[in-house]
C-alpha cells in the first residue's frame, strides 16, 4: 500500500478508510441518528419542529420541547457487498486467486442514538447526547486475492455532546454543543511472501490497533420568518485526532524483516470532516409539510495518511508510510414530505442523493465507495400524550464501482508491495430504524 518497505503500514493505518465500507452514508459517515429524520431521508432535518432528535444536525432544535424529554433511536443496517476479482497479482507478478463470500464483506451493524433535553426556563434548554457519527466494519478474510490490500477493517467513533439552545422569539432559536469523540480502529492485512503465498512459510499477517480522544463543537440557528416556513443551518466542526497504537506482525518473511518490518508503536494525525447542514420546511396546510436538505461534508480534510513508527525490537525505524485518499468535499441532497394522517399517526417519505468523496483514481479495497440513492418511508404513532413511537425504512442503492490498483500513476509507490488488484463491487443496503420520544 505504500512504498516497498512499508507494507507494514499498508496494513497499518489505512486507518479510518475502512470506514468507506459503511454502506449507509457516503464516505464513512453514519447518518442515522433519528428515526424521525430517516423517515423522509433527512429532508428538512436542520429546520424540523418534529422533536429533539434532529439536534444532531442543528443543536437549536433542542427548543422543539418545553418538557424534560428523552429520545432513543436505533438503526439496524443490513448491507450486502459482492466482490468480483477480475485479476490480482503480488509485487513480483505472481497471480492470486480467491474472492470473499458473496455479500459477506460488510457486517450488519446497529447504530444507536440517545438524546436528552432538559428545559431550565421557558426559553432555554440544556441537552446531552451520545451518537456514532462515523464508523462500521468490514472483513474480506485472509484467503481472497486482495488480501495484501486489506483483510479486515473496523472503525468506531462515539461522540458525547453537551448542548444548550435558546429560543429568542417565535422566529429565532440558536444552539451550540461541545463534543468529546472517542475513536478507535482495527486494521488487518496479509503480508506478502513475494511468491503468491506459496513459499514454505506462506504469507505473513499484520494487525494494527489505535485510538484517540478529541474534542469538537457544533453551532446552529433556526429561523421561522413567517408561520409555517422554517429555515435551519447547523455546523459540526472538524475533529483532529492523533491516533496512537501498535502494529503487530506474525510470520514476517526475510525480505520485509530486513526492511525493518516488526512490532512497533505508531501514530498518525487524522482529521474527521466537518459537516454543514441546510434545511428548509414549509407547512402546506395543517396536515402536509414539505422539506429539503443540502448537507456538505468536508471530506478533503482527510487527504491521506502519514504514519510514523517508533523503532522496533530490531532497533530499525520503519519509514513513514503514506496512503493517498484523494477524498473530495461532497454534498448530500434530499427532498421529503410529512403527512399527518390522523391525530395519532404521522407518515413520512423522502428521496436523497448522497455523493461519494472517493475518486476512481484512488479507490482501494478499503475505500470501495460509490454514489448513493436513498428511498425512505416512515412514520410516528402517538402511544400517549407523552410517548411517541417512530419507525423508518431506507433502501440505499449504491452505484457499482471498480477498484483498479494497476501499479501506475499516483498509486504506484503505494502499491509496490501490495501488488495489483482489479475488482468489481456491487453494494446495497436496507436500513431499519426505530425510535421513541418520551416526555416527562
Amino acid at each position: 500500500m505504500f512504498k516497498y518497505t512499508k507494507l507494514g503500514t499498508s496494513i497499518a493505518l489505512v486507518t479510518l478508510t475502512m470506514v468507506s465500507q459503511s454502506t449507509f452514508a457516503a464516505g464513512f459517515a453514519l447518518n442515522d441518528h433519528s428515526a424521525t429524520a430517516s423517515g423522509n431521508a433527512l429532508a428538512g432535518s436542520s429546520a424540523s419542529n418534529d422533536d429533539i432528535s434532529t439536534s444532531f444536525w442543528n443543536p437549536a432544535n433542542l427548543t422543539n420541547t418545553d418538557k424534560p424529554t428523552l429520545y432513543v433511536s436505533g438503526a439496524l443496517i443490513l448491507p450486502t457487498m459482492d466482490v468480483t476479482v477480475n485479476s490480482a497479482s503480488d509485487a513480483t507478478g505472481n497471480d492470486l486467486s480467491g474472492s470473499p463470500a458473496p455479500g459477506d464483506v460488510v457486517n450488519n451493524s446497529l447504530v444507536p442514538s440517545i438524546i436528552y433535553a432538559h428545559p431550565i426556563s421557558d426559553k432555554t434548554v440544556l441537552g446531552a447526547s451520545i451518537n456514532a457519527p462515523f464508523g462500521l466494519s468490514g472483513e474480506y478474510g485472509t484467503d481472497w486475492a486482495g488480501r495484501y490490500h486489506s483483510s479486515k477493517s473496523e472503525v468506531t467513533d462515539i461522540a458525547l455532546a453537551f448542548s444548550i439552545a435558546h429560543r429568542y422569539s417565535d422566529m429565532l432559536s440558536v444552539g451550540a454543543s461541545a463534543q468529546v469523540h472517542s475513536a478507535s480502529v482495527i486494521l488487518e492485512s496479509a503480508l506478502t511472501d513475494f511468491q503468491g503465498g506459496n513459499s514454505a512459510n506462506g504469507d505473513g499477517f499484520g494487525s494494527i490497533k489505535a485510538d484517540d480522544i478529541a474534542v469538537g463543537y457544533a453551532l446552529g440557528i433556526k429561523i421561522e420568518p413567517k408561520t409555517g416556513t422554517r429555515v435551519g443551518i447547523g455546523y459540526r466542526s472538524k475533529i483532529d485526532l492523533v491516533a496512537e497504537g501498535d502494529v503487530k506482525y506474525n510470520n514476517v518473511g526475510p525480505t520485509l524483516a530486513n526492511s525493518g518490518i516488526d512490532n512497533a508503536y505508531l501514530f498518525d494525525e487524522i482529521t474527521l470532516p466537518d459537516v454543514l447542514s441546510f434545511g428548509f420546511e414549509q407547512d402546506i396546510n395543517d396536515k402536509l409539510t414539505l422539506g429539503a436538505s443540502a448537507i456538505r461534508t468536508g471530506w478533503s480534510s482527510m487527504d491521506g495518511l502519514n504514519i510514523a513508527f517508533d523503532v522496533g525490537a530490531d532497533n530499525v525505524k520503519q519509514p513513514n508510510s503514506v496512503l493517498t485518499f484523494g477524498f473530495e468535499d461532497q454534498w448530500f441532497y434530499s427532498v421529503g414530505a410529512t403527512y399527518k394522517a390522523s391525530d395519532k399517526l404521522t407518515l413520512r417519505t423522502g428521496f436523497a442523493i448522497d455523493n461519494s468523496p472517493t475518486t476512481d483514481e484512488f479507490r482501494s479495497a478499503r475505500t470501495p465507495d460509490g454514489d448513493r440513492r436513498w428511498i425512505s418511508l416512515g412514520g410516528s404513532y402517538e402511544l400517549s400524550t407523552a410517548t411517541t413511537l417512530t419507525f423508518a425504512y431506507t433502501n440505499v442503492d449504491i452505484e457499482d464501482v471498480k477498484v483498479n490498483r494497476n501499479g501506475s500513476g499516483n498509486i504506484a509507490a503505494e502499491d509496490s508491495v501490495r501488488g495489483r488488484l482489479d475488482a468489481d463491487y456491487e453494494t446495497s443496503a436496507h436500513v431499519l430504524s426505530l425510535g421513541m420520544n418520551m416526555a416527562f
